[in-house]
């Protein structure tokens, strides 16, 4: 027997509304166009709509909580601000939620 799925993901939404987020990689990424030798390790940042299961890429740098933000700021700014993110227990999401947590408060409360 098959468990229950979570109620975001039957209940009608918008679109990436409800998201999941993991880290896939690491991937090989050159800083620039030119034919470059330097090359740096980076991450692909996956979210995925619980409501069309569509996904939404983005490359990392690192897998620091500045540039997790940075990836989260642009994700935010191309589909709307989700009511809720699911995401595995890493280290660099747990360092994260020390700082979102207060940031969704802040934004809900009606003082913003």
């Amino acid at each position: 027997m098959m468990g229950d799925l979570p109620r975001d993901r039957i209940v009608p939404s918008r679109p990436f509304d409800k998201v999941g987020m993991d880290f896939a990689g690491p991937i090989i990424t050159k800083p620039n166009l030119k034919r470059s030798k330097v090359t740096i390790k980076s991450c692909i940042a996956i979210y995925i709509c619980f409501s069309t299961k569509a996904t939404h890429l983005e490359v990392v740098s690192d897998l620091t909580t500045e540039a997790f933000l940075a990836c989260l700021r642009r994700f935010i700014a191309r589909r709307s601000r989700p009511s809720i993110i699911w995401s595995d227990n890493a280290t660099n999401f747990k360092g994260d939620n020390v700082i979102l947590n207060p940031l969704f408060k802040m934004c809900k409360s009606s003082t913003v």
